[in-house]
């Protein structure tokens, strides 16, 4: 994972990411590579597949950085590899708002689908139905165990609960009341993260997990619980928000003398969206993988698979262009790399 934060450093397509981060914008996205019928191309990758990115929700800067051409992430790998990418999802982070997205992409004929799941079994149906029609289905960044072909995990899952919960005890000298900021309840992800967290936290009998609350990765909805934690636990000691717009809406609510380097926050953030909040002392720690890269990664992982040269099979091995080789792992997966910890020493080398 350092090896391809660093390498962000050096890929000038990286360093466009920020205006797409900040514009947290598009309703859909799409290569400019040709539609026409699947062929075989050298190597045994088919060009021409119809690959569809549904990630949770449009105008999510995570997701913004994940799939678009500028940053490097998904639909920039698809055309690296003549197929055709498409970006469109709903607005809202729930299955109601992305199972229509996904039944208007196997209507027009998808080759593959790579999926952000809202729900781990409520996208089951539709999903399942895809598969059933040869259409493959990669799941990245949050998984639906129970209805795909691949999952492209941002790092190890029980990593990810555990250091967190490792970067607040050192903040808090491993005692007071602390509390979640997650995504949407349903939230495949969030859930397995903070299961983890929960099993960490025995690890420290003086820290209490008082609350969860769900900002549903809306800023105002996120805004709006943490400003609902600090009224109901006013000896709340530390924040954990497991999500990009949880954590940046968190820092907002915290970036005053009140609560400024009183409560501590950490979780999972981008490091552009995060350096105020770093520099002036609201957020000493947090931790991300680069999501263009798991967007990338998710991208050639798709049209492998697609064109029969890997299978779910373990030890299944393909090269990724920039990233290089995995291997299809466990439960179908593959594994990006350990996450990454910011701090104020060095996210200032970083622009994403």
């Amino acid at each position: 994972m350092r090896r391809s934060l660093k390498r962000a450093l050096w890929a000038p397509a990286v360093l466009l990411v920020a205006a797409s981060v900040l514009a947290a914008c598009s309703s859909s996205g799409s290569s400019s590579s040709s539609s026409s019928s699947p062929a075989s191309a050298s190597g045994g990758l088919k060009k021409g597949l119809k690959v569809f990115v549904i990630p949770k929700n449009l105008g999510n800067p995570y997701f913004t950085t994940a799939d678009s051409v500028k940053s490097g992430g998904a639909i920039a790998a698809l055309n690296a590899l003549g197929a055709t990418g498409t970006e469109t999802s709903g607005t809202q982070a729930t299955p109601a708002s992305q199972i229509p997205a996904i039944q208007a992409a196997i209507s027009k004929g998808a080759n593959a689908l790579i999926v952000s799941a809202t729900d781990p079994s409520a996208l089951c149906p539709t999903l399942n139905g895809a598969m059933t029609k040869g259409i493959t289905v990669v799941t990245y960044d949050s998984d639906a165990p129970a209805c795909r072909n691949l999952f492209v995990n941002q790092a190890s899952t029980a990593q990810i609960g555990t250091s967190e919960v490792d970067l607040l005890a050192k903040q808090l000298n491993s005692k007071g009341d602390i509390a979640i900021v997650s995504a949407a309840a349903s939230a495949t992800n969030q859930n397995a993260w903070i299961g983890f967290m929960k099993q960490q936290l025995k690890k420290y009998p003086n820290m209490h997990l008082v609350s969860i609350v769900y900002g549903n990765d809306d800023p105002t909805t996120a805004t709006q619980v943490t400003q609902g934690l600090l009224q109901s636990h006013p000896n709340l000691k530390g924040i954990i928000s497991p999500t990009t717009v949880g954590i940046l809406a968190a820092a907002q609510v915290l970036d005053t003398a009140k609560y400024r380097g009183k409560i501590a926050l950490t979780g999972l953030g981008t490091p552009n969206s995060l350096k105020k909040y770093v520099g002036d002392g609201t957020i000493q720690s947090f931790e991300l993988w680069n999501p263009a890269d798991l967007g990338y990664l998710a991208g050639y992982a798709a049209v492998n698979y697609a064109s029969k040269t890997i299978t779910s099979a373990p030890g299944q091995s393909f090269t990724a262009g920039k990233l290089g080789k995995f291997k299809v792992g466990a439960d179908k997966s593959i594994l990006l790399g350990p996450p990454f910890v910011f701090t104020k020493a060095n996210i200032n080398q970083f622009n994403f």
